[in-house]
């Protein structure tokens, strides 16, 4: 299982991104705190959490009638391209479609930036493969190119799509540059806990509200692995490969549970779908 519970701030960006985006992008404090309240987060935490979402730019304040939070217009590219990593193909890739090869070299002046670098590519799926070499699947390009340009990054980096030569097996030494065993304990807990979930919502279906509890705590967990996972070809991949059956356990629950989760949060607000 995962050693803690989802922040509040991780829980209140996926009601956002899955929810409040299709109904306005706005949502009173109130009613945001009696939504986390059924997620057992409290209204000082749920402040807490929507300050700091606050200056991360992520939320601004807005009034329509009561005090409350809108999407940032500068992240909502970033919650599109989550939907297309998050919900879209989750095919692994073709080997015969290459490769995408990140360089950069950033001053050590400037170091915060060779971490931000680090860090976002890592979060697209890349892998390192030497000091300032990331690689990815040759379909991550545009977006590595998207967030490099929406970053700022996109002046120490040059972008290759690329083939692979010479001179070793690949299958042997791609488990150096992407850490398999970590991502695999992520699918497993995963697995782990939702597949008791999905076995008793097969037996019973759930309320609104019910499938609202199960769907945000789970969805908030999901969303991190298909950044993480790469999706390489299935040739070079460990033969105890365990993304597929977790993919299909997401999959389920998300047919299961997103559309009446979407109900029970325009029954607590009010919110009717936007355009």
């Amino acid at each position: 299982m995962s050693d803690s519970p989802p922040r509040p701030s991780s829980l209140i960006s996926t009601v956002y991104g899955a929810f409040l985006r299709r109904l306005g992008g706005w949502i009173s404090i109130a009613d945001l705190i009696t939504l986390m309240a059924e997620l057992d987060v409290d209204g000082p935490a749920v402040r807490s959490a929507t300050s700091r979402l606050k200056k991360k730019g992520v939320l601004e304040p807005e009034r329509r009638g009561a005090s409350g939070y809108t999407l940032s217009p500068a992240v909502l590219p970033v919650f599109d391209e989550g939907d297309r990593r998050i919900f879209g193909s989750l095919e692994p890739a073709d080997l015969a479609d290459g490769w995408a090869m990140a360089v950069f070299s950033v001053p050590e002046s400037e170091r915060a930036h060779r971490h931000q670098l680090r860090t976002r590519l890592t979060w697209l799926g890349f892998g390192n493969i030497a000091p300032g070499v990331w690689l990815a699947p040759g379909r991550l390009l545009d977006d590595a190119r998207t967030m490099l340009e929406r970053l700022g990054l996109s002046s120490y980096v040059h972008l290759f799509s690329a083939e692979y030569a010479a001179f070793s097996e690949l299958s042997g030494t791609v488990g150096s540059w992407w850490d398999f065993p970590a991502i695999q304990q992520q699918y497993a807990d995963f697995t782990e806990a939702y597949g008791p979930v999905a076995e008793r919502l097969a037996a019973r279906a759930p309320t609104d509200a019910q499938a609202f509890r199960h769907y945000v705590p789970m969805l908030t967990q999901w969303r991190r692995l298909p950044y993480l996972d790469p999706g390489l070809p299935p040739e070079l991949l460990p033969a105890d490969w365990n993304a597929v059956p977790a993919r299909r356990l997401f999959h389920q629950l998300h047919t299961t549970l997103a559309t009446p989760s979407l109900t029970h949060v325009r029954h607590v607000t009010g919110l009717t779908a936007t355009s």
